[in-house]
């Protein structure tokens, strides 16, 4: 019995693969052997020109639903693909912010380790080294207050 079964959707396969070139024989498989609930779920998603050959009797049901698995095997294996560049540009994104907060922190850590070593110095030699000197800005000049300007008389009216 079961081998019946499995030789009748075979040749249904070849049958139907043959008239509308499914590129997937696996597909046709797989919707022969869905429940008529999966099946009512994998037709509701349908959409573009799938459901108007479905209904002008153009494909069967099965082909239909074969057609649609392949479209979103398609669908999800361009998704994964997307998805996994996204990761990776989020990665490199970050990847990139973390050695530049180490680089930025290697200065830091320069910086206090000559410091340190500054100070150590200092100690051993009893002599305190003064760093250089920024120069002196040139004291701003003093504005002059402003002079009180005499306002025109107004000539008198004749």
């Amino acid at each position: 019995m079961q081998r019946e079964v499995s030789t009748l959707i075979a040749d249904f396969i070849n049958l139907r693969t043959n008239i509308m070139k499914i590129s997937k024989p696996e597909y046709l498989e797989k919707a022969l052997l869905l429940s008529d609930d999966e099946q009512q779920r994998i037709l509701s998603r349908m959409s573009g020109k799938l459901p108007n050959r479905l209904l002008k009797d153009k494909l069967s049901i099965e082909e239909a639903i074969a057609i649609q698995l392949e479209i979103e095997d398609e669908h999800l294996a361009e998704w994964r693909k997307n998805w996994e560049k996204i990761r990776k540009q989020e990665a490199d994104r970050k990847a990139k912010a973390e050695k530049k907060l180490a680089a930025k922190k290697g200065t830091d850590a320069e910086q206090a380790t000559a410091k340190k070593s500054l100070a150590k110095s200092e100690v051993e030699t009893g002599v305190k080294k003064v760093a250089a000197a920024k120069p002196a800005k040139p004291a701003a000049k003093a504005k002059e207050p402003a002079k009180p300007v005499a306002k025109p008389a107004k000539a008198a009216k004749q």
